[in-house]
């Protein structure tokens, strides 16, 4: 949808809780839910999660709610959940072998169709399902369907493997290591540095308590 562009990116990072609570909700057969009831459910203040929703029109009814079936319909199709995203993995060591067994179990539009290593008493193996190629063949293995790619090498090679990835048809980039990649703007980077956010969370238990 055009108007999707205009959405800031706050917004859309939510999207994808508000999806997989709503499926919950479905799940267990509830028909609405309010704005009050899916704030504490997600841990979004009520407010954002309404001027979440306003950006995408009139998806509920005042002093009714939301309709889940609706709402998970629309953010199906919102997010693309009807079409499957071929992501690789580079890098299978103890948390890429991690990702590879879970392959993200609970979202059946993303799955990891292969995986990289230069290990070589790896290559040829299967982790989850998934077969595990040497970097050599990278290039040769990536065809149209894949769209991102998840890093978990040492640091010290990401750049290496972000550059390598440059010159393929990979739009988006999930990078585990501490490295700050520098890639062509038309690849997405996000980052995902578990040092930092443990050390965010200590100084939020330090000095933010919640009791």
């Amino acid at each position: 949808m055009d108007d999707q562009q205009k959405i800031p990116q706050a917004t859309a990072k939510r999207l994808p809780l508000y999806f997989r609570y709503l499926e919950n909700l479905h799940a267990a057969g509830k028909l609405r839910v309010s704005s009050t009831e899916l704030s504490e459910a997600v841990k979004i203040d009520s407010a954002t999660i309404r001027r979440d929703f306003s950006y995408f029109g009139a998806l509920g009814r005042k002093g009714y709610g939301y309709d889940v079936q609706y709402l998970l319909s629309f953010f199906r199709k919102t997010l693309d959940q009807d079409e499957t995203t071929h992501v690789i993995l580079i890098g299978v060591g103890n948390l890429g072998k991690a990702l590879l067994n879970y392959n993200f179990a609970k979202n059946n539009s993303t799955q990891i169709v292969c995986a990289f290593d230069v290990d070589r008493q790896l290559v040829g193996q299967s982790i989850g399902g998934v077969k595990i190629d040497h970097m050599d063949e990278l290039e040769r293995e990536i065809d149209d369907r894949v769209r991102a790619a998840i890093i978990t090498v040492p640091s010290t090679t990401a750049q290496v493997v972000a550059d390598r990835l440059a010159q393929t048809g990979i739009q988006g980039i999930l990078n585990f290591t501490p490295t700050r990649l520098s890639v062509p703007e038309h690849i997405r980077v996000h980052h995902i540095d578990l040092s930092i956010e443990l050390q965010s969370l200590v100084y939020f238990l330090k000095h933010y308590p919640l009791s």
